[in-house]
């Protein structure tokens, strides 16, 4: 069992020459042996590891690797990255501290602070050099009036672009949208639907100058399914384009 102050002075050490990063941890506990760099330092109770642009708390925090390389933090795990603006909660937590890969498991919820998205998922590994989050099982993202769900996604949070598979649908206020492959442009709303498109839109519209909450004019359209690509564009808070459907769907208010 090593005392707190040497385990602490260790880390500095290897970590500044290695990586010209400081990283700094506390813990009510903690276990390792020092003198290799393959060894393990184990942080129990209350863990916390700080690096320059990552904070990570956790019930349970393993250093490994040469120069503590490897972060990998079970239970209650919380992070906070600097450099991207990226909140996260998960069960499980393992990050490489080379190729900057987060691979986060359990529960996962993860915000995006400077886009206001917020996204839940079983699995996210997000690479904080692309900054790109690949979510997988049960994934549910929400941004604006938008609402995401499917069981694969790609968010691209530099190029604000969000790719869905795996039973996609987006919801938008009334509006209602499905096709095998979906692609949703998250600063300009633009959805584009590939493969067995099929969609419900509210249509709604004032009839002549001066009428009433209560006159107005409502339309339903069938839209064909041609098995193509589909992209529509938001116009005063509907939908301005073509809408495309499977047998049975309609464009509806």
């Amino acid at each position: 069992m090593w005392k707190k102050p040497f385990v602490f002075f260790v880390l500095l050490l290897a970590c500044s020459f290695a990586f010209s990063e400081k990283i700094t941890f506390s813990s009510d506990s903690m276990f390792g042996k020092s003198g290799s760099k393959s060894d393990e330092t184990k942080l129990f109770g209350n863990a916390c590891v700080k690096t320059e642009t990552m904070e990570i708390s956790a019930d349970e925090i393993t250093l490994s690797g040469d120069n503590f390389r490897f972060i990998e933090a079970v239970g209650n795990v919380r992070g906070k990255n600097y450099e991207s603006k990226m909140d996260f909660t998960c069960g499980t937590m393992k990050y490489d501290r080379t190729t900057k890969v987060a691979n986060l498991e359990d529960s996962v919820h993860l915000i995006d602070i400077k886009n206001k998205v917020t996204a839940d998922a079983q699995m996210i590994e997000y690479d904080q050099e692309t900054d790109i989050a690949i979510m997988q099982m049960n994934v549910n993202l929400k941004q604006k009036n938008n609402l995401c769900t499917c069981s694969y996604a790609v968010y691209k949070k530099k190029a604000q672009r969000l790719e869905m598979s795996g039973n996609p649908k987006i919801v938008q206020d009334d509006d209602t949208f499905r096709a095998q492959e979906i692609t949703l442009n998250l600063e300009t709303q633009e959805i584009t639907l590939d493969g067995r498109v099929q969609g419900a839109v509210t249509d709604t519209k004032s009839e002549g100058k001066g009428a009433s909450d209560s006159s107005k004019e409502k339309t339903s359209k069938p839209a064909q399914n041609d098995g193509g690509k589909k992209e529509q564009t938001p116009n005063n808070g509907g939908i301005d384009g073509e809408k495309s459907s499977g047998e049975g769907a309609e464009k509806k208010s």
